[in-house]
C-alpha cells in the first residue's frame, strides 16, 4: 500500500519527471491526481488541525529563477480553474472529485523542468495580529502532529519555535510600513523580535524574504505581536 510520505513525496517528483514529456512549450502540465494524492492526505488526516493550513507550493528548482508571471490552471474536459499563487508560490488546492475523474491537468505557463511542486503546512494567521504564546504553541504541535504522520524521521523532532514570513518591501515605495514584531510580557514590557532575511520554508532557494523567528523558551503568558499581516507562519521543528 502506498504510503502517506511516498504520496506527498509524488507531489515534489511529478512535475519535475514529466518536463521532457511536456505536450506543449507554452503550457505544460503535471497530473492533478498525483497532486490530489498528496494533498488529501491532509484533508483525511485525523489529528487536531484546526490552527493549521495546507497549500501547494510552486517553487523554482534552482537560484535565480523567478516565480514573477508564472500561472497555475486546473484545466479538464468539463474544468477551467485559475489558481492564483502568492508571492511564495503556493495556492489553496481544489479537491474536486470531477477534475480527479476527468483526469485534469495542473498547466504550468512555464517549462516544469525549472520548478518543482509539494504541499506546504503553516500556522493560520491572526486578523488582528497579536499571537499568545500558548496558541503559537499548540499550533506548532498540531503541524508537527502532522508532519509525524506522514513522515516517521520526525518523531524526534520537537517544537522549536514559529518563523514569520512578510512580504518584500518594495524599493520604490518608500511608504510602505516598515515591519516590526514585538514580544508582549505579562508585566507590560515590549522587546523587539529581531528582523532578518531568509527562505520562507525549509528547502526554498528565494532567500531574500523579511523573516522574524520566535522561538519557545517559556514565556508561556507572553504575546507576539506584529504590526504587519504575515505571508505565512512557519513552525520550527528541531
Amino acid at each position: 500500500m502506498t504510503t502517506a510520505r511516498h504520496l506527498i513525496a509524488c507531489c515534489s517528483v511529478t512535475l519535475c519527471a514529466l518536463g521532457a514529456a511536456a505536450p506543449a512549450p507554452a503550457a505544460e502540465w503535471v497530473s492533478y491526481r498525483d497532486a490530489y494524492r498528496a494533498m488529501v492526505v491532509f484533508e483525511k488526516y485525523g489529528g487536531p488541525k484546526n490552527q493549521i493550513q495546507n497549500h501547494l507550493q510552486v517553487a523554482p528548482r534552482a537560484p535565480g529563477v523567478s516565480l514573477e508571471g508564472v500561472q497555475l490552471t486546473l484545466s479538464g474536459k468539463a474544468t477551467q480553474v485559475n489558481l492564483p499563487l502568492d508571492p511564495l508560490g503556493r495556492t489553496s488546492f481544489p479537491l474536486l472529485k470531477a477534475a480527479y475523474d476527468d483526469n485534469a491537468t495542473l498547466v504550468l505557463n512555464r517549462g516544469i523542468g525549472a520548478f518543482t511542486v509539494r504541499p506546504r503546512v503553516s500556522l493560520l494567521p491572526q486578523a488582528d495580529g497579536v499571537y499568545e504564546d500558548a496558541t503559537l504553541r499548540a499550533a506548532c504541535a498540531q503541524a508537527l502532529g502532522f508532519a509525524r504522520y506522514v513522515d516517521a524521521s520526525l518523531r524526534a523532532r520537537q517544537c522549536a519555535g514559529v518563523r514569520f514570513v512578510f512580504a518584500k518591501r518594495n524599493p520604490g515605495n518608500p511608504g510602505s510600513a516598515a515591519i516590526a514584531v514585538r514580544l508582549h510580557r505579562p508585566d507590560g514590557a515590549d522587546q523587539p523580535l529581531a528582523l532578518a532575511t531568509g527562505a520562507a520554508f525549509q528547502g526554498d532557494l528565494d532567500e531574500a524574504f523579511p523573516t522574524v523567528v520566535y522561538r519557545f523558551d517559556g514565556a508561556e503568558q507572553a504575546q507576539v505581536i506584529s504590526a504587519n499581516i504575515p505571508l505565512a507562519i512557519v513552525p520550527l521543528f528541531e
